[in-house]
């Protein structure tokens, strides 16, 4: 089905993985057209409730294919029309969205795990803002994201130093949900995707929609989109489940509706 990334169905969770191991799993055209083909079947599959994303071999991604530039490429023309739709897409799907970073994420793969919803990171990973080597400026979400997750200061720091990241800084930063040991790797993954899937990921959306524009509103444009959100979440099978649970002292069953 695909030539570039893997895509498997492990109950109701999808584990997409960039598979271009040889070339640390950068990025060129079929990749970039494959992934956002496959987060869109991750987003219309109804059976699908969370989606991890991680890389084959030693690498998460290492960013553009640097071979696959010149100097006649509009590197303007190339985030529009490859690198947002996937970072819009990651942000705008109404379910959660986990990076397990594997290995280097640099470039443009750093961009893409920050996009994620949550970051599980091997405690063999690092993290680069490798842009400065090259002459370029970080992208893809970068300075939207990095900032919100670390501040102002420290964003900038990383972003014109390109100093290298590794695990346990990336956990005091706050740039990893959790750092996870090699020997435990895939069953902690598989473990924190089950608990999402597990929940009323309808709530999650309108969580990850919410906190999205949050940013951009005042006080009483924020108190309006969560009294908005709420509406919606009171009418949800999901809600009524968990009130029902509650009054029965179970375990609900979401089913994310």
């Amino acid at each position: 089905m695909f030539d570039t990334i893997l895509y498997e169905v492990r109950g109701s969770t999808v584990w997409i993985t960039l598979n271009r191991p040889e070339k640390l799993n950068s990025f060129n055209e079929a990749m970039h057209s494959e992934l956002l083909k496959a987060l869109q079947e991750a987003e219309n599959d109804k059976a699908i409730r969370a989606i991890v994303l991680t890389g084959a071999g030693r690498a998460f991604s290492a960013g553009q294919d640097l071979s696959e530039v010149d100097n006649s490429t509009d590197y303007g023309d190339l985030l529009r029309n490859r690198y947002n739709p996937i970072i819009q897409k990651m942000a705008e799907i109404g379910k959660p969205v986990i990076a397990a970073v594997n290995g280097t994420a640099a470039g443009a793969g750093f961009s893409l795990a920050l996009a994620a919803d949550f970051r599980l990171v091997s405690e063999k990973a690092s993290f680069l803002n490798a842009f400065i080597h090259i002459g370029l400026v970080p992208d893809s979400g970068n300075t939207y994201y990095l900032p919100r997750m670390v501040g102002h200061a420290k964003a900038l720091e990383l972003m014109v130093l390109g100093d290298k990241v590794g695990a346990e800084e990336a956990g005091r930063l706050g740039l990893a949900t959790k750092v996870i040991s090699e020997e435990n790797w895939k069953s902690e993954i598989s473990a924190f995707a089950d608990r999402l899937a597990s929940m009323p990921t309808k709530a999650i959306a309108l969580i990850k929609e919410a906190l999205m524009k949050s940013w951009d509103l005042p006080l009483e444009g924020v108190l309006e989109k969560e009294a908005h959100a709420q509406s919606l979440a009171g009418l949800s099978g999901d809600h009524r489940e968990g009130v029902q649970a509650f009054l029965e002292k179970r375990k609900p069953l979401f089913k994310g509706d």
